[in-house]
């Protein structure tokens, strides 16, 4: 049997990929990491260090394109309702490179999901509907994400240093399409170099396609177009307008194509 770990950089599936190299042995795991190609730098000292440590490389795989050149390609922005950059760079390049070296006979495809978001295994096994798919953190005992610090302190890694910062991913580089104002005001404080650089890149896209925005503002019961740089000056002049419950988040490998092209998962 094959056993192929989603293995995107973060804690949970770096604990996922640990229980399944123990119970399958290494020489059957492959750990699959699918490249953004806007990652935090420190997320390829973790992968290499990790991976190194639980005895099996890492095998990389891409579109070759940045989220932002997918969405200028596209002409669309994508944004919570659709993830363009989540089905061309993560779950159709996945599929791509599964279904050129896997057979469902004889694989199963693990992902880094704990009890506090077993929901999500629903849509993954509705998108990998021909695969066996498992989550190794739902098997008893259950593990969470927190006890991938105590493995990593063991084997003396780093967590990654967005963690550190207070991300809840260590995916995109700390932020995500899917995010909401609470998680752009984390990354205008702790990581403003990220933040400048999707400004920039939001602000060309909308002199490519027009009024749009990742974010939308909801005030005064309509929704409209809220741009990073609007945002960056509310926070600098009305902090208490920013919606801090607003956090989103990061969710690849779970959203059915035709649902992301559709307005995104209902």
């Amino acid at each position: 049997m094959k056993h192929i770990v989603f293995y995107s950089g973060g804690k949970a599936s770096f604990l996922a990929a640990s229980r399944v190299i123990e119970w399958y042995g290494a020489e059957s795991v492959t750990l699959l990491f699918t490249d953004t190609m806007v990652e935090d730098t420190d997320l390829y000292r973790f992968l290499d260090e990790s991976s190194a440590a639980l005895g099996v490389p890492v095998t990389r795989i891409a579109d070759g394109r940045t989220i932002w050149q997918v969405f200028s390609d596209s002409k669309f922005l994508g944004n919570n309702r659709v993830p363009l950059c989540s089905r061309i760079l993560k779950q159709e390049v996945a599929q791509k490179w599964v279904d050129a070296n896997c057979e469902p006979d004889d694989t199963t495809l693990h992902f880094g999901i704990d009890w506090t978001e077993e929901h999500r295994m629903i849509s993954v096994r509705r998108v990998w509907k021909d695969w066996k798919c498992e989550s190794p953190l739902l098997v008893e005992p259950l593990v969470e994400k927190d006890e991938a610090d105590a493995l990593l302190n063991r084997l003396g890694i780093a967590q990654p240093r967005l963690y550190a910062l207070g991300a809840s991913h260590n995916n995109c580089g700390g932020l995500c399409v899917r995010a909401g104002q609470g998680t752009f005001a984390w990354g205008l404080k702790a990581i403003p170099e990220v933040y400048a650089e999707w400004e920039r890149n939001e602000e060309r896209l909308r002199d490519q396609l027009g009024d749009v925005a990742i974010l939308r503002d909801r005030r005064g019961g309509t929704s409209k177009p809220l741009p990073l740089v609007a945002l960056r000056e509310r926070i600098a002049r009305t902090p208490e307008q920013i919606d801090m419950f607003d956090i989103g988040g990061c969710g690849c490998f779970v959203e059915d194509a035709e649902e992301t092209r559709m307005g995104g998962a209902r």
